[in-house]
């Protein structure tokens, strides 16, 4: 029998095993719990990191979303708008933390690529439509020509008046629609059609004007010191170009109201002046105009408005074929003044009036002094019958001949003057003008009477137009 003491001892061995176990227990318990506690709170920051990341992937995806729906909503619209209107603002990217990155660079390689692509596009259908254009109006052009020579001669074939004005008023109305083709065709690269000899600018002006409606409006004021004439292959261009300038002065300008048309002549060249008195152009509108009569690039058909307005564009492209210059600004008057530089070398020359003289409808060039009738020859100074005082008239150029004479001494040519050119009668013309000096076969005294008095008015109204001017002085072209 275990004695009590052994019993007690073995009791409390054993309790004291139990106790350090419990202790072991209880620490390894704390360390795991705090292990725990620490795996937890690491997994917690790593799900908060990752919901936040999540939050931003989802932030920048809708954005990039947004982006994409920016540039298929507005940005290319207005891209293609832009390329027609340059004008026009492309918008940006709406969210400023996508700048400079690889989201910005391909959203731009988009629009890069449809930019590209629609300029392309554009350039092909716009070449397409003027060369047809251009066949089109060629063809319309011929026959409209044809239409003129047939109308011309039946002109000369009817003497009855009636007929006589309407077939003035058909071609007048055939004049309009040959210039409307002409200058279409001018825009779509087409060569004017018509090869003229060399003409005097004050005829060309004139010639110019009667393509119009609304011509009984202008005034021309010839303030030309020589006899200057434009060469042959710029004739046709120069006046379409004139043409067109004053159709936009007679359309911007009250029908009441005067248009004035001054030639002048410089150093190096001479200059046709367009004054009206009408609305004028905005500071945007002259640049946009000067940037047309540049002819510096190239035009498409879209950029002529609807409808298309061709006036100025096709001023443009002459005046890079042939090299003379247009500059249009506001006009002292109120209106818009156009001006045509015309250089002396290689577009201009100087003819001999006795041997071409200048056409009785253009305007003589104002004189520095009147002509002196005294010096007239004896044929000229002799009366002529009450019925026909004009054929007295008809030397009366002969003076004007006289200042292009001092011209011809043989002091040197001055730097940008003006070359010279003499015409020799062929044979044929010689037996023109013999012919014509020939009575022509009798008529009634009704008919020769009409015709004389006609001729006497025209004669003394334009006599009395040009006497009306002050003498010009000749330091007033200088510039």
């Amino acid at each position: 029998m275990t004695s009590i003491p052994e019993a007690l001892l073995w009791c409390l061995s054993t309790g004291t095993a139990a106790a350090v176990i419990l202790a072991a227990l209880s620490i390894r318990a704390r360390g795991q719990r705090a292990d725990l506690r620490t795996r937890l709170s690491a997994a917690e920051e790593q799900n908060s990191a990752t919901l936040h990341s999540n939050t931003e992937l989802t932030a920048r995806l809708r954005a990039t979303e947004a982006e994409i729906r920016h540039l298929a909503g507005t940005r290319l619209p207005d891209l293609t708008l832009a390329l027609a209107h340059p004008h026009v603002p492309v918008p940006g990217l709406l969210d400023a933390r996508f700048t400079a990155s690889e989201t910005d660079q391909a959203l731009n390689a988009v629009l890069e690529q449809v930019s590209d692509a629609i300029t392309k596009e554009r350039a092909r259908v716009d070449a397409a439509a003027q060369s047809t254009l251009r066949g089109a109006t060629t063809t319309i052009q011929a026959l409209l020509y044809q239409l003129q020579s047939a109308l011309q001669e039946m002109q000369h074939r009817y003497d009855d008046p009636n007929v006589a004005q309407d077939l003035l008023n058909a071609d007048f109305l055939n004049e309009q629609a040959l210039r409307r083709v002409q200058a279409t065709g001018v825009v779509c690269g087409a060569w004017p059609g018509l090869t003229r000899e060399d003409s005097y600018l004050a005829e060309l002006v004139v010639g110019a004007t009667s393509r119009l409606r609304g011509y009984e409006r202008v005034n021309v004021s010839n303030q030309l010191r020589d006899p200057i004439a434009v060469v042959a292959r710029a004739v046709e261009p120069i006046a379409i170009v004139v043409t067109e300038l004053l159709a936009n002065a007679l359309h911007h300008s009250h029908r009441e109201l005067p248009v004035t048309i001054t030639l002048q002549q410089g150093n190096r060249g001479a200059s046709v002046i367009v004054d009206d008195y009408g609305v004028g152009m905005h500071s945007d509108e002259i640049k946009a105009a000067m940037e047309l009569l540049a002819g510096d690039e190239d035009l498409l058909l879209t950029q002529l408005g609807d409808p298309p307005r061709s006036g100025f564009a096709a001023a443009g492209q002459l005046v890079r074929q042939y090299g003379f210059g247009v500059h249009v600004e506001p006009s002292p008057y109120g209106g818009v003044r156009a001006v045509v530089y015309i250089p002396g070398d290689p577009l201009l020359t100087v003819l001999d009036e006795s041997a071409q003289p200048m056409s009785v409808m253009a305007p003589q060039p104002h004189r520095a002094a009147a002509p002196d009738r005294s010096a007239m020859p004896p044929q000229a100074a002799a009366p002529a019958p009450a019925t026909q005082p004009a054929p007295a008239a008809q030397p009366a150029p002969a003076p004007a001949t006289q200042p292009a004479a001092s011209y011809e001494a043989p002091a040197p040519q001055a730097e940008g003057e003006l070359p010279r050119r003499r015409r020799r009668k062929p044979a044929s013309e010689l037996d023109e003008s013999a012919a014509r000096t020939e009575p022509a076969p009798p008529r009634s005294p009704e008919e020769t009477g009409t015709r004389w008095a006609a001729l006497q008015r025209g004669t003394e109204s334009g006599r009395a137009a040009a006497q009306s001017e002050p003498p010009r002085s000749p330091e007033g072209n200088s510039q």
